[in-house]
């Protein structure tokens, strides 16, 4: 009779069966042909049943320690249970009671990922909005970098798998296996780029200004006629490269200067169009949990999204920006009516 380390799980099943009709283990042993052993000590494992619970005796926590936990909870909203307890000076709480103890007073969720706005903030966006209220945007250039990996994001590799089977294997390389930045401009229904950053080129002052005058300047704003450039305005953010003394001095010996080179607010990427253009070729590119093997491959895919996005989306999304504009005024509109009606009460 052959030996096997373990049973099967039709092998298990027609041991019960078996054992259900009456049947001794030696006979069962010759029906499966297995060691007799093997069935003996599969009976004697499943008739010892699982071992009971013995609950031990919980920390008690009082009413002060609570209203501490409670505060602490607010304070450090990301924290663990058992931070949070440390916190308080509170020990000897098993996770299990801190957990219960936390969930009646709180629930776990992730932090939210939106610009850091605070007051002053908002107050700049506001007067962002009222200074290019009366704004023509089919003549704002809007322009920004993205940077695109050879995994792409990590949250978009799900789908849907079928009950029984295994989900499909996705190592992790670091840095996403590296990446490639990526510049480019909308402007009414147009598509400026996209263009390439040279790979291992950091993006400073200098670097910034030489990439602008090697493709945008050269290859796109020099075909343009002078009533274009004239009416032309530039926007771009607030990143270092940008915004520093070089860059704007450097742009306005391009004659972007003054009026035709638009201020922007701190933390207000939801405010630039093209953030939503990046949204619609990353979902292109990574579609079904695709990846690259080569900087060069997710290049050309990146290429080939941007042409596929044609002059009605992105006019779309630049005539979005005047109700992108109403919506910071009317924040500050609701502002100063809760303000109002504390006032009067």
């Amino acid at each position: 009779m052959g030996q096997k380390k373990d049973l099967t799980g039709s092998e298990r099943s027609k041991i019960v069966r078996y054992l259900a009709e009456g049947c001794s283990s030696l006979k069962i042993a010759k029906l499966l042909k297995r060691d007799h052993r093997t069935i003996k000590r599969f009976i004697q494992n499943s008739q010892q049943g699982r071992k009971k619970r013995v609950d031990k005796p919980r920390r008690k926590i009082t009413a002060h320690e609570l209203r501490k936990v409670k505060r602490a909870a607010a304070k450090m909203p990301l924290a663990t249970s058992l931070a949070i307890f440390q916190s308080c000076n509170i020990t000897g709480v098993p996770k299990s009671t801190r957990c219960a103890i936390l969930r009646d007073m709180a629930k776990v969720r992730k932090a939210e990922r939106r610009p850091p706005l605070n007051k002053t903030h908002k107050l700049k966006r506001q007067d962002w909005a009222k200074k290019y209220l009366k704004t023509d945007f089919s003549k704002v250039l809007w322009t920004d970098e993205m940077r695109v990996s050879l995994d792409g994001p990590d949250g978009w590799a799900r789908g849907w798998i079928g009950k029984g089977q295994r989900a499909p294997v996705r190592l992790r390389r670091q840095q996403g296996g590296g990446g490639v930045l990526v510049w480019a401009g909308i402007i009414k229904d147009e598509l400026v780029g996209p263009f390439r950053v040279e790979d291992g080129v950091k993006l400073n002052s200098q670097s910034y200004c030489q990439f602008l005058e090697d493709t945008f300047f050269k290859q796109w704003y020099r075909k343009k006629s002078a009533s274009f450039k004239k009416n032309m305005i530039f926007m771009q953010d607030n990143a270092p490269s940008h915004a520093s003394k070089y860059s704007t001095a450097w742009l306005a010996r391009k004659g972007i200067k003054e009026e035709k080179l638009m201020t922007w607010p701190p933390c207000s990427p939801d405010l630039n169009p093209i953030e939503n253009l990046w949204s619609i070729i990353k979902c292109e590119i990574y579609k079904e949990g695709k990846r690259y093997t080569s900087l060069n491959s997710v290049w050309e895919a990146v290429v080939a999204a941007a042409r596929n996005v044609d002059g009605e989306q992105i006019k779309t999304l630049t005539e979005s920006m005047d109700g992108r504009l109403l919506s910071s005024l009317q924040r500050k509109v609701a502002i100063l009516v809760a303000d109002l009606f504390l006032y009067c009460f």
